[in-house]
């Protein structure tokens, strides 16, 4: 957009900021419903086993390529910043997907720790889970920002959006590891 069009319209195409809310609220609604209803769009054949360690797999990538975004942002190399966050959005996308994939068979794995690990994991599943539900708005506000070249609303929010996706994505790979022996 450019600086003339955001001046004529200083807030942005407020149908994608609806859509921008819309989403962040729908996406932990639906995920929720399939952490609780286990199961509920299951389809009978398919072999999904493996996308706990793709998930593994594309939370790392995430997680790097946040760090690299940082990086790249705080050298004012806009283009490769836009690239690396890019990436990591699109990565962002196919764990949901995966996730969702996942989740929908109704598999179910209990933690099988003992002692003060039962605790330190489920410490961290909490918050991985409260917080990924919050990033989804988060993220999809940041990218409207940028892509609306409202950059200092992108830059307030960025703050917020990038240590709590990072530690999400960081948490993910974690939680994995930890529940990893006790998949069927």
């Amino acid at each position: 957009m450019s600086t003339t069009t955001q001046a004529a319209n200083p807030g942005g195409n407020t149908k994608y900021k609806i859509l921008a809310g819309v989403l962040g609220a729908v996406i932990p609604l639906a995920v929720a419903v399939l952490y609780f209803f286990p199961g509920i769009l299951k389809v009978e054949g398919v072999n999904v086993k493996m996308l706990p360690a793709v998930n593994a797999g594309l939370n790392s990538l995430t997680a790097v390529f946040l760090v690299l975004g940082y990086y790249f942002i705080r050298r004012k190399d806009v283009v490769r910043h836009r690239a690396m966050m890019g990436a990591a959005f699109l990565l962002g996308a196919l764990f949901l997907v995966s996730y969702v994939a996942y989740h929908s068979q109704g598999i179910v794995t209990k933690f099988g720790g003992v002692g003060a690990i039962r605790g330190v994991y489920y410490f961290l599943l909490l918050t991985h889970i409260v917080l990924a539900a919050v990033t989804v708005a988060l993220v999809l506000f940041t990218l409207y920002y940028a892509l609306t070249e409202q950059f200092a609303k992108h830059r307030r929010i960025a703050r917020w959006t990038f240590p709590i996706w990072l530690y999400v994505s960081v948490t993910g790979v974690i939680v994995y590891f930890m529940i990893a022996p006790y998949y069927v």
